[in-house]
């Protein structure tokens, strides 16, 4: 028996992430990138790419969200749908 893995590019696993969310009420971004960085350790894209791909597939899956990222220059939750 062969096992046979696929490469899962940060993209699909933000869409996949977007996809597994999509009956909540919306998706937090913070969340969403904590589980992605959990999930893959390696990955070099910066908290802002995987906002930016995260915000991207919920757009595309119609699916409410939640930049509820902080950072030092933007304190403000802001919510989207």
């Amino acid at each position: 028996m062969t096992n046979t893995f696929h490469t899962v590019t940060v993209e699909r696993a933000a869409e996949a992430y977007v996809l597994s969310r999509g009956k909540a009420r919306f998706l937090s971004i913070a969340q969403a990138i904590r589980a992605i960085r959990t999930l893959m350790p390696a990955c070099k894209a910066t908290d802002h790419e995987l906002e930016e791909m995260l915000a991207e597939a919920c757009i595309a899956h119609g699916v409410p969200v939640a930049f509820d990222v902080t950072t030092a220059s933007d304190s403000e939750q802001r919510l989207h749908s």
